[in-house]
């Protein structure tokens, strides 16, 4: 499945360094799939977004998912993706842009002329093929229509989809300059959070990440000093404070890295989707990782 990371030092800016394809051992290499896409957003010294990401369909873009990213912010949020949805273009590879935030998500939504519908005039927020992006845009346009309140845009967005379209996962995460959202929903797939001391839980290490499986690794020296909040599909070290999200939880990092949340979807997805519901790459997709 697709990999989500998102971290927050603020107001703190922490360099930090992704690899976003660490080459995968062995049995990895033969139990799941090659991943489609890689894709790393981050924020400079003026709050202005950045994204470095490539489709995986050649060598090259190979090469640039395993060179090592050195990038500054107090937000950043990277993606490791598994295409269900979209050819392996760069205009479908997370995270994705829209009105100074950048996203990304992790889950197949299917009935996608129906939110194509849902959207209107803001379907021109969307520039590729994926039901991501097509989501992406449904919270931007909820977010304008609740006066910036992200959460409420999240939110609503959410509670549409799920009582409309058939849904296999809407795992997502959300961030601007010096902030982070995330939902989990509903139980499909795993998104944890860790609420991270300065130094880790030893007090005096720097940030080492790494996925279990070989795709995603990150490192700063300067969250040795710093404290951080991070988002992650997977648990990322051997910290004991890593939490498992609920599903249906809406979480938010506040620009001091105040954490609130709450479980804002308490019912399943009208028409939840299986594996089996799927077409064989949008399952694949989901499996792989």
């Amino acid at each position: 499945m697709c990999r989500l990371f998102g971290l927050s030092s603020a107001p703190v800016r922490a360099r930090a360094t992704f690899w976003l394809l660490d080459a995968p051992d062995s049995l990895s290499r033969q139990s799941h799939r090659d991943p489609d896409g890689t894709g790393l957003g981050y924020f400079d010294a003026l709050g202005v977004p950045h994204l470095h990401k490539a489709p995986i369909a050649a060598y090259e873009d190979r090469c640039f998912g395993q060179e090592a990213e050195h990038v500054e912010s107090a937000t950043f949020l990277a993606h490791v993706r598994y295409a269900s949805t979209g050819s392996l273009e760069e205009r479908n590879t997370h995270p994705f842009l829209q009105e100074g935030r950048l996203f990304a998500h992790n889950g197949v939504i299917e009935g996608l002329d129906a939110l194509d519908a849902e959207l209107g005039d803001d379907r021109s927020l969307v520039a590729g093929d994926t039901d991501s992006e097509r989501f992406f845009a449904l919270i931007t346009r909820e977010i304008r229509t609740h006066g910036g309140d992200v959460a409420a845009g999240i939110e609503h967005a959410a509670r549409w989809v799920a009582g409309h379209l058939p849904v296999y996962a809407l795992n997502v995460v959300l961030a601007t300059r010096d902030e982070l959202w995330a939902l989990r929903y509903p139980d499909t797939h795993e998104l944890y959070v860790l609420d991270r001391d300065a130094g880790g839980r030893h007090g005096d290490r720097h940030l080492d990440h790494s996925g279990a499986r070989g795709r995603m690794r990150v490192r700063s020296q300067d969250l040795a000093a710093t404290p951080a909040v991070v988002i992650a599909s997977e648990r990322m070290d051997d910290n004991p404070r890593w939490r498992l999200l609920r599903s249906g939880e809406l979480l938010h990092v506040g620009p001091r890295l105040d954490i609130t949340s709450r479980v804002a979807l308490p019912d399943p997805p009208v028409h939840r989707l299986t594996l089996t519901d799927l077409r064989p790459e949008a399952a694949a997709s989901q499996k792989a990782g």
